[in-house]
Order: structure tokens, then C-alpha cells, then sequence
């Protein structure tokens, strides 16, 4: 049911230039008709059709969660593997950087960081990849620090093999799980913080998103209107797009435990 879902949502997504009636930006007929015939979803205040800017939306909110969980496993990775396999003082070190990072409130920091930085596309990706690396961190440690006590790694260690080797050939490669599950993980949180911070009127206003829409709904006033339909849809499609990836990430984990 979760690949049924990302798959849906990842085509709908991708398709989004064939698949919208309209132009998310263009006005249609009028501002804030209910849903019907021709605008399935209804329209906003400007009048534009939202089903067309909810299908473009997705597409940018997948793209950031992406792309955002993809560079915060890699930075994770990076540090976990390091402090795990060289121990000591670098581990330590390393840590202590990380879990004070994690002890740093995480939507203070981003709305901190995304306003000095300023509400871009990329911008978003980076502060949002740059900030929930930790748990990626700790997890890879933890399983590079169990995986350096197995019996083949000290007889690999025996016959001359280098630490380099060691990392490439045997630790990187049983950590692989880790990451694939941490990333699983990452993407619902990447699209969660993308669309609060969208929300909060600091995502780039250039691009349609799912949080975007939640924004403007919010500035127009759609609960006080009555446009129940302007809120109802882009949080439906939030939902069921972080439930699809968590349900893709227990089917992982049990599949593991299996």
C-alpha cells in the first residue's frame, strides 16, 4: 500500500504539465468556487485552479523531500562512518558536535537559518539537509561500531588488510540497511518541514508547493470565507503522502526483522 501510494504520488508528481487542466498560475473564471465541473478541487482567491497548482505542488514538495533526505543520509553517513570506524578522540569530537546539533530546537534554527539565507529552492534543501542529519548519524555509528567488533574484521585486520579497505569492502557495505531505512524516514520529515516552512510564508513564492497553498489559503482568509476546500486538499495530499512513505518504511523494517 506505501508503493502503491509514492508511486502515485511520485506520477502525478512527474506528469503534472499533462495531467493539470490548467495553469497554476493563471486566473480562471472566478475566485473561490467550490469543487466541481471544470475545477474538480474548486479555485482560490485569485481564481486559479487547484487541482493544477496541487499537482505542481506536489512535484516541488516530493523534489525538496528528496533531495533534502538525500543530502541529510549522505552528511550522516559521513559523520557516522567516520566516528565509528576511527574511534577515539575523532569520535568523541564528533559526537559532541552531533548531539549538539540535536539538542538545538529544529524549526527555531531552520526559520533562523532559511531568513538570513533567504526563502530559496535550493536554500530550502540545503538548511533542511544540513539540519536532521543526527539521527542518521548516531544510527550509522552505532551499526559501524558493532560491525568493527565481528570476528572477520579482526582477521581481516590480521592478514594486512588497511582501514580503508576495511570501510569500503565490509563496514559501508552491512550499513547499507541503516541508510536505506534512514532515508525512508527522512523523506517525510524533509516534506513535513518543507511545508511548515512554506507555510510560515518562507518557502520561494517563484515555485507552487503543497505548503505554499496552505500559505495562501492563510493569508486569504479561506476559513473565515468558508473555502473549507482551499485548507482540505493540500493537507489530504500531505497526509497521504507521508503516510504512503511511512507505511514504505515499516514494510523495510519488518522485512528486515523478518
Amino acid at each position: 500500500m506505501g508503493l502503491i501510494g509514492v508511486l502515485v504520488l511520485l506520477g502525478a508528481g512527474l506528469t503534472a504539465p499533462w495531467l493539470a487542466p490548467f495553469d497554476p498560475w493563471a486566473p480562471t473564471t472566478a475566485a473561490q468556487l467550490q469543487p466541481g465541473w471544470p475545477h474538480v478541487l474548486g479555485t482560490n482567491d485569485l481564481g486559479q485552479d487547484l487541482l493544477s497548482e496541487m499537482l505542481y505542488g506536489l512535484r516541488l514538495s516530493l523534489l525538496v523531500g528528496l533531495a533534502a533526505a538525500g543530502l541529510s543520509t549522505a552528511v550522516g553517513a559521513v559523520v557516522g562512518m567516520v566516528a565509528g570506524t576511527r574511534g577515539g578522540w575523532v569520535d568523541e569530537a564528533l559526537m559532541i558536535v552531533t548531539d549538539t546539533v540535536l539538542l538545538v530546537p529544529g524549526l527555531p534554527l531552520l526559520i533562523v537559518l532559511v531568513a538570513y539565507l533567504g526563502a530559496g529552492f535550493w536554500n530550502l534543501i540545503l538548511v533542511i539537509g544540513l539540519i536532521w542529519w543526527t539521527p542518521t548519524a548516531r544510527a550509522v555509528r552505532a551499526a559501524a561500531l558493532q560491525i568493527r567488533r565481528m570476528p572477520y574484521i579482526e582477521a581481516a585486520r590480521a592478514i594486512g588488510a588497511s582501514q580503508t579497505r576495511i570501510v569500503r569492502r565490509h563496514v559501508l557495505p552491512n550499513t547499507v540497511p541503516v541508510l536505506a531505512a534512514r532515508f525512508v524516514i527522512a523523506v517525510p520529515e524533509a516534506v513535513l518541514t518543507e511545508a511548515g516552512l512554506s507555510f510560515l510564508g518562507l518557502g520561494d513564492p517563484r515555485y507552487k508547493s503543497l505548503g505554499l497553498t496552505l500559505h495562501q489559503a492563510f493569508a486569504g482568509g479561506a476559513l473565515l470565507n468558508g473555502s473549507w476546500w482551499w485548507y482540505t486538499f493540500p493537507v489530504a495530499a500531505i497526509t497521504l503522502l507521508v503516510c504512503s512513505v511511512a507505511l514504505l518504511g515499516l514494510d523495510e523494517g519488518s522485512g528486515r526483522s523478518r
